[in-house]
């Protein structure tokens, strides 16, 4: 007397070997960074690009000079910021640069500052502050209050991450938001960029990098800006995994395992 529980047929037992493979397999040379990168130095004359100043930017003005009292009137109750009411909720103050770009600074009255790097806001002050005779040889150090990065999609703890030093590389990033799951696509990784151009309207730059090859070591999106947002898309795996198709999957391996009972039962 046969049983339903007999020899597997060899054709089932092929056709669940090339399901599993098909959808299980993923090419290593997808999952590795930089690839077959060979070992040595990598020419690359890149270097810490500086930030822009946006509007909503809060930025930490401090102004010295070799006369104390009179530097003392640019940093009012011997604070490094000023404007405190312009500030935000959190236990910040600082320079708010508005909706038309401008920040209020002491005695030289609405500066423009949105489009200009800390270094061009620097001189605009020192100039400022000389050509009206209000300091002799001033010493500006101006510092980003919100410089940050986020990063979305197929990483281990999507987050906004708040630079201090103002200088973070895309792979730091990553590594701080829980480095990319075995589903991120290595292959297009996304960062997307604000630009100010003088006169024209704002707009968003986007740079598409491939993390299994070198290429990231020698772009200019190697070191990320403030603002930047990282996206890693998810890969085919990912997306083949949440398909409709992939739902079915157990009815079919059901339907196909009682198939195979019933046929071994008529024999």
């Amino acid at each position: 007397m046969k049983t339903a529980f007999t020899t597997v047929p060899p054709t089932r037992l092929a056709l669940l070997s090339f399901m599993f493979l098909l959808f299980s397999c993923t090419s290593t040379k997808k999952t590795t960074y930089f690839y077959g990168v060979p070992s040595g130095p990598i020419i690359s004359t890149m270097t810490v690009p500086e930030s822009i100043i946006q509007k909503n930017d809060i930025l930490s003005i401090v102004v010295s000079d070799l006369n104390p009292n009179a530097a003392k009137l640019f940093n009012p109750d011997n604070q490094e910021n000023n404007n405190p009411a312009a500030a935000p909720a959190k236990d910040v103050s600082g320079y708010l640069v508005d909706t038309d770009g401008n920040i209020q600074f002491p005695l030289l009255g609405i500066i423009k500052a949105e489009g200009l790097t800390k270094n061009q806001l620097k001189d605009k002050i020192k100039n400022l502050s000389k050509s009206k005779g209000l300091l002799l040889d001033p010493i500006v150090t101006i510092r980003f209050l919100n410089f940050k990065v986020t990063v979305l999609g197929e990483v281990g703890h999507p987050t906004v991450i708040p630079i201090s030093n103002e200088k973070i590389s895309l792979l730091e990033a990553l590594g701080l938001a829980g480095d990319l799951t075995i589903y991120g696509n290595r292959q297009n990784v996304m960062v997307i960029r604000e630009e100010i151009v003088p006169g024209k309207a704002d707009q968003r730059s986007i740079a598409r990098l491939n993390l299994n090859s070198g290429e990231i070591f020698t772009s200019p999106y190697y070191y990320l800006q403030s603002n930047d947002i990282v996206y890693v898309e998810p890969n085919k795996a990912k997306v083949t995994s949440t398909s409709s198709a992939i739902q079915w999957l157990p009815v079919i391996f059901s339907a196909l395992s009682l198939a195979a009972i019933v046929i071994t039962n008529t024999k």
